[in-house]
């Protein structure tokens, strides 16, 4: 009897094992790769995925949120709005915001609470064109064009605000010249 409960218990967990194990995960990737084939191969660009903010360092690119160049440290910095430390890396991030002829605003000096968020609000892309464009000796129609053709709506119209990717941003601007 206790043979039979054993093989019994052997024969389920093997077929739970291929179905759930081998069969479900096989065809959720199939079906993911069919249908959104970019998406679940995380949406690759030239300089990485474009869904994990990038540190760009120069006025000659525009600048994301302030989250560090480690994808894997991902979260926020847990520091109060009473934070002597939060209030002082604040003041250091307009300081530097100011120095490069760049308007501070919320994007710019906040991290995001992910850690990697890689979109900026348009006004915040908007508030750099002068910048980019002194640093890369551009017309300033020209940069702020380029912002203005990667501003992307809500999602499906109405959920979120715009936003603007600041890596495919960065790539087209590398790619104007």
């Amino acid at each position: 009897m206790l043979w039979v409960n054993l093989r019994r218990g052997l024969i389920v967990s093997v077929i739970f094992f291929v179905l759930l194990g081998l069969a479900y995960p096989l065809a959720e990737t199939g079906i993911g790769q069919a249908l959104f084939g970019h998406r679940a191969s995380g949406s690759l660009g030239t300089n990485g995925s474009k869904l994990v903010g990038q540190q760009w360092k120069g006025p000659q690119w525009f600048q994301g949120r302030p989250d560090g160049d480690d994808p894997t440290a991902t979260g926020g910095s847990n520091l109060g709005p009473r934070s002597k430390e939060l209030v002082d890396t604040y003041k250091k991030r307009i300081a530097a915001l100011k120095k490069q002829g760049i308007t501070p605003s919320p994007d710019l000096v906040a991290a995001s609470g992910s850690g990697i968020d890689p979109d900026i609000s348009p006004a915040a892309a908007y508030t750099q064109v002068a910048s980019v464009a002194a640093a890369r000796h551009l017309p300033a129609g020209t940069v702020r064009t380029l912002v203005a053709a990667h501003v992307q709506g809500p999602q499906l119209g109405f959920l979120g605000a715009s936003h603007v990717n600041v890596l495919e941003l960065n790539e087209a601007l590398a790619g104007l010249r």
